[in-house]
């Protein structure tokens, strides 16, 4: 899979494409829209939590950058112009869904406290197997938990510590230096894996907290839909897989064992790609946006 967050990228089929879409070619613009797609929807997943917002600014995204795209002439790396878009986007959009909530470390575990230890759903009451709940319960609850970092540290943590961009390569992205994208990943790290510690289970056995004790409160509290699953059903790869090669260099054995669990999270498809797509390019939204430009 193509990994646009390596430290040294081969830009020439993203060029290629860009000339030949410039050059009014729909198939074109479409083979380079879904190259990134996916890379986008897994930024914007993490950044408000709910799939369907998720695609909601990833079709924002989309057409910023594709409204735009004439205006791109090669100065930069497209890497550099594209996911610039895209962060400057996730920072500064409309809050929607869970974002709404307004988390904070200290509110999410008074929450997760009050969900009460329960015995697993019978697994006839259910509409499907019981550890695929356990593992949606798992993703959903430490997902969740990113929402109690600021836009900027949680953006700084998707693209260091999950995506594994290097500090030169998002700094680039979000216009800092590398020593400043390291120092504010740190402090993010910091944050989040403080809270992991005191908090959950899956980093420290002392920790009571067991995602198989609490998945039936999450289903009763409403927090996990068991017929509509968000994460595990389109599980098609980890995102530790789809970044094989792209690995941190700094600090790579602080808090490792924090960091597996957000890689260990699935790289998501956001639904039939090519259809949803299709139906950008054709919608009244974009042909007024491209008029617009």
């Amino acid at each position: 899979m193509h990994n646009p967050f390596t430290e040294v990228i081969d830009e020439s089929t993203d060029l290629e494409l860009i000339e030949q879409a410039k050059n009014g070619s729909r198939e074109a613009l479409e083979k380079l829209v879904l190259r990134h797609q996916a890379w986008i929807y897994n930024i914007a997943v993490r950044m408000v939590f709910h799939t369907q917002d998720a695609e909601e600014v990833t079709q924002e995204v989309l057409i910023k950058a594709i409204t735009h795209l004439s205006s791109f002439q090669g100065e930069s790396q497209f890497r550099t112009w594209l996911y610039r878009i895209t962060t400057n986007h996730v920072l500064n959009m409309k809050r929607r869904g869970a974002e709404r909530a307004a988390l904070s470390f200290s509110g999410y575990a008074a929450a997760i406290n009050e969900t009460p230890d329960l015995d697993l759903p019978d697994p006839k009451s259910v509409p499907v197997d019981v550890h695929l709940l356990v593992e949606e319960t798992k993703i959903s609850c430490t997902a969740g938990m990113l929402l109690c970092l600021d836009r900027e540290q949680r953006l700084v943590f998707i693209l260091g510590e999950i995506l594994g961009a290097s500090d030169k390569v998002g700094g680039d992205l979000l216009e800092l230096s590398p020593a400043n994208f390291r120092q504010r990943l740190s402090r993010a790290r910091r944050d989040l894996y403080r809270f992991m510690q005191g908090q959950c289970g899956l980093v420290n056995e002392a920790n009571s907290c067991r995602c198989p004790k609490k998945t039936r409160g999450f289903i009763e509290g409403g927090h996990v839909d068991p017929e509509r699953l968000q994460f595990v059903p389109r599980h098609l790869q980890s995102v530790a897989a789809a970044t094989e090669g792209t690995v941190r260099t700094i600090e790579q054995s602080v808090g490792e064992h924090y960091a597996a669990i957000y890689r260990e999270h699935p790289f998501l498809e956001p639904g039939d790609q090519a259809v949803w797509l299709r139906q950008l390019l054709d919608s009244d939204e974009f042909g007024k946006a491209l008029r617009l430009h």
